[in-house]
């Protein structure tokens, strides 16, 4: 039987938690050490559950890891990479997987994949990362369970891309297939979060030629190839905002440590406009128990309240004073976890797959609860301290692939929480 997690809501919480590296970016920096044949050394590397599938792939692929995890560090040599199909249970596994196609056809020529999984929330197409590579100058084969992209020369030709929609993943996965494609790429329309600036650099660093990452259009020149070097994983800004709401629906002072808070965008201001008091440092942030009133949102692409911590602000706004409206502008579906927050006793109406209404203060009661995704998997957590009596939730796999060993580090600020089979 899986694990799951049992929570006796109720305690007040004191003490530090630190901010982890961001999965979203370690992810990225894992697909594209595809690119290069030397060695590049992790910091601040994230140990979760999507970050050690990513590992998984690379090492299928022939590249040799070294992993020290008491140190956070991780050796990437990916010189022996070989292969050019992915091993399709990890690949179901996770969903950023698609992000390794770009750099291993940029690299071998082609690659075959099926297509990949992760998270259930919302429909995340992958049209737009074919029509993508096609561009490129890519032959996109569809087979039964996913796709064959092969390079119809000795390299990839440089592309002018618009994007349809704002795309995080697919930003990066163009940029990355670009570094060493013949001639220039234009990316328009694309993705400005932390992230993506954050792989540019490093890229930059070992030799490729970008411009533009973290504004809307991004220019890649082509480069024969890319080196290697150090990568710091920057910290994990949904990390740091979900911290910021725990210490708020508790009510307890808790310190938030190694967080870079420019890049919680909308976030910050929006809690301050709720009403929600902090004490704020260089790379810290301190909680105070604050007298909240309810502030409607609409989630949005960077800078924008981000969607991955619209769960825990719904939650939030349980407890906060009046009615409020919580629009979802970027994954359908993404709302339907507030059924569970209805059966702890949130008052919460769903009015479309895009929005609910949500009435505070509400009692919450510890109920039987399932992890539907990441985000809201770690909503139920907090919901569970908040909420009177004990709380289970099952399927805690979806938890653990963003948040490593959340339960201990919950622990040590005075939450009673255990991991039982």
């Amino acid at each position: 039987m899986a694990d799951k997690f049992v929570i006796n809501g109720g305690k007040k919480l004191s003490g530090v938690i630190s901010v982890n590296g961001a999965k979203n970016s370690a992810l990225k920096i894992l697909a594209a050490l595809v690119l290069s044949n030397e060695k590049c050394a992790i910091s601040n590397f994230p140990f979760i559950e999507d970050t050690l599938g990513a590992i998984d792939i690379l090492k299928e692929l022939g590249a040799e890891i070294v992993v020290d995890k008491e140190n956070k560090k991780v050796l990437v040599n990916p010189e022996k990479i070989n292969k050019t199909q992915l091993d399709s249970h990890l690949v179901r596994r996770l969903r950023s997987s698609i992000l390794f196609a770009g750099p291993i056809m940029a690299r071998l020529g082609e690659v075959q994949m099926e297509h990949p999984g992760g998270c259930v929330i919302g429909k995340r197409p992958i049209d737009m990362f074919l029509d993508g590579f096609e561009k490129f100058g890519a032959e996109v084969k569809i087979t039964e369970a996913g796709f064959k992209l092969k390079r119809k020369g000795k390299k990839l030709k440089g592309a002018e891309i618009f994007f349809p929609q704002v795309t995080v993943t697919g930003t990066e996965a163009m940029m990355m297939t670009a570094v060493l494609a013949e001639g220039k790429t234009i990316l328009r329309n694309c993705a400005m979060e932390p992230e993506i600036p954050a792989l540019a650099e490093y890229l930059n660093k070992c030799g490729a030629k970008i411009t533009g990452a973290g504004t809307a259009v991004i220019e890649v020149v082509g480069v024969e190839k890319i080196g290697g070097g150090e990568f710091n994983v920057i910290p994990d800004r949904i990390e740091a905002g979900t911290f910021l709401i725990m210490g708020l629906l508790l009510n307890s002072e808790i310190k938030i440590d190694n967080c870079n808070l420019e890049h919680l965008g909308a976030v910050l201001p929006i809690l301050e406009s709720a009403g929600a008091k902090f004490e704020i440092g260089e790379n810290y942030i301190i909680t105070k128990p604050s007298k909240l009133k309810a502030v409607s949102i609409v989630t949005h692409e960077y800078p924008g309240f981000a969607t991955d911590i619209q769960p825990p602000y719904t939650l939030l706004m349980t407890q906060s004073e009046g009615q409020c409206v919580i629009r979802e502008s970027i994954f359908e579906g993404r709302l339907f976890f507030t059924d569970q927050l209805a059966t702890m006793g949130a008052s919460i109406i769903l009015s479309d797959s895009h929005s609910v209404v949500v009435q505070g203060p509400s009692k919450l009661h510890g109920k039987k609860l399932t992890s539907p995704d990441l985000r809201a998997g770690i909503t139920m957590v907090l919901a569970g301290m908040v909420a009177d009596g004990e709380t289970t939730i099952e399927n805690i796999y979806q938890i653990d692939r963003g948040y490593e060993k959340i339960e201990e580090r919950l622990q040590k600020l005075g939450a009673d929480i255990k991991r039982v089979n």
